[in-house]
């Protein structure tokens, strides 16, 4: 009997040690767990930091990018308004001239003669003047349409040119440096209507009658 009741403290002790181990490995693996867990969240949090500091480096690039566009285009382009502005002296200068020209009690007298050689002057200066700051007049007459240089306003019958050949300028299209200040107003070539062709035929073979 007292041997039964010596054994039952030593089980239970037994019972005891291996309760305690086994709790023990358990916080061993929570640890080990918990451990695992912060390695990992402080690496995303490295990676994101990393990311994130990638898209800020690419972000003041482009922002450097644009203002070093924004500085290049305001020291070339610059003027580009006042330019604008600027051709109206030009195309007042043209319609006086064209206006005296045209004028009955001047044609042909001494007075416009000098006139004209001075607005001439004053016309040549302007574009000289334009030049020097890199603004030029477009090419026109006897070119191919060009739609991103000319505007064509009308058309003109011509069978000595080729169908779309600048004949005509009404108003002188500028360039500044390689932007385009103002289109030229153009007139085209197009060939003459079948029908009017055949009106005229029919015209001479009656006027042969």
């Amino acid at each position: 009997m007292e041997k039964v009741q010596k054994d039952q403290p030593e089980e239970q002790n037994n019972l005891d040690q291996l309760k305690k181990e086994e709790a023990s490995i358990s916080n061993d693996k929570e640890t080990n767990s918990n451990e695992e867990e912060k390695e990992i969240s402080t690496e995303e949090k490295i990676k994101q930091l990393e990311e994130k500091l990638t898209r800020t480096l690419a972000e003041m690039e482009n922002q450097r990018r644009r203002f070093e566009k924004e500085k290049e285009d305001a020291f070339e382009y610059g003027g580009y308004n006042f330019a604008r502005e600027a051709l109206n002296l030009i195309d007042n200068l043209e319609r006086s001239k064209q206006s005296l020209e045209n004028d009955e009690n001047l044609k042909d007298t001494e007075h416009l003669k000098k006139i004209l050689e001075h607005f001439d002057i004053i016309i040549n200066d302007s574009i000289s003047i334009f030049e020097k700051n890199n603004i030029r007049a477009i090419e026109a007459i006897d070119k191919k349409l060009d739609p991103n240089l000319h505007q064509a306003m009308m058309e003109v019958e011509n069978d000595n040119k080729e169908p779309g050949t600048i004949i005509q300028e009404i108003q002188k299209g500028f360039m500044i440096k390689n932007r385009l200040l103002r289109p030229s107003l153009v007139g085209v070539s197009k060939k003459t209507s079948v029908n009017e062709i055949k009106s005229e035929e029919n015209q001479d073979k009656s006027d042969s009658k």
